[in-house]
């Protein structure tokens, strides 16, 4: 006879991720509606935001470039505390 097995994960395991349930294009349009597309591509200087920049084009050049789209997702999450500390500071 074997023992039932019981999971080690948590219920919970995205719970403290910021980004769980965000999709790509979710993320992308905060930042551009927060920097515009010339900021974003101050910030992050790749040809998708910088020459003719769009959504699309700019999700098609992510999603194959693992380090782009960490850098992305870096920035949204650095965007995320400066937004809240602008909101406690007085």
């Amino acid at each position: 006879m074997t023992s039932p097995v019981t999971p080690t994960v948590s219920t919970t395991p995205q719970a403290r991720n910021p980004l769980h349930g965000l999709t790509l294009e979710a993320i992308v349009t905060a930042l551009v509606a927060h920097y515009g597309w010339d900021g974003l591509g101050q910030r992050i200087p790749v040809r998708c935001f910088t020459s003719d920049p769009s959504i699309a084009s700019s999700l098609k050049f992510l999603r194959k470039t693992p380090w782009a789209r960490d850098k992305v997702e870096g920035l949204y999450l650095f965007m995320l505390r400066e937004i809240r500390r602008s909101e406690t500071s007085p």
